[in-house]
C-alpha cells in the first residue's frame, strides 16, 4: 500500500487482469473546466483508455462524453466511482450511490465523508482515500 493513500476493505475489488477499456469509471462532480481536478481526471482516464461516464446535474457533454445528469442514468456496471464533490453534496445521495454498487469508491482529497464511508462498509463496497490523478500517474489505479 502506498503512503499517499489509505484503503478500507482493500480487497481485489477490480480484477488485476482487467484491461482499461473494460474498466468503467464514473466521475461524480465532473466539470467542463480544464483547470478543475475532475476534468483533469476525466482527460487522464481517457488517455489511459478507461471508459468514463461524467456525472453532473446540469451539463450535457464534458470532454466529448455524454454526461449522466442523475445516478439513474449511469450505465452499469460501474467498476470505480471517483468523487469530486464534498460531503455536503454526497450525503443526500448516499442511498443512490450505494445502489449504484460500484466495485470501489475513491474519495479524492476534500470529499471524505464518514457517513458515506460507513454506508459503503455496511454494503461491503471497498473505498479508498486517494487522489485519482496520482493513482493514474503512478500506475496504481
Amino acid at each position: 500500500m502506498s503512503a499517499f493513500y489509505t484503503a478500507h476493505h482493500a480487497t481485489e475489488a477490480i480484477p488485476a487482469t482487467m484491461q482499461a477499456s473494460d474498466h468503467h469509471v464514473a466521475v461524480l462532480g465532473a466539470s467542463p473546466k480544464p483547470a478543475r481536478y475532475a476534468n483533469q481526471a476525466i482527460r487522464l482516464l481517457l488517455e489511459h483508455g478507461y471508459r468514463v461516464t461524467p456525472i453532473h446535474p446540469r451539463f450535457r457533454e464534458i470532454e466529448g462524453l455524454t454526461v449522466a445528469n442523475t445516478l439513474d442514468q449511469v450505465p452499469r456496471p460501474v467498476d470505480t466511482l471517483t468523487l469530486y464533490v464534498g460531503p455536503e453534496r454526497l450525503e443526500p445521495q448516499i442511498p443512490a450511490l450505494v445502489a449504484l454498487a460500484p466495485g470501489r469508491v475513491i474519495f479524492n482529497p476534500g470529499t471524505e465523508s464518514r457517513v458515506f464511508q460507513q454506508a459503503l462498509d455496511a454494503a461491503g463496497i471497498p473505498w479508498f482515500e486517494a487522489c485519482t490523478l496520482v493513482l493514474l500517474k503512478t500506475r496504481q489505479f
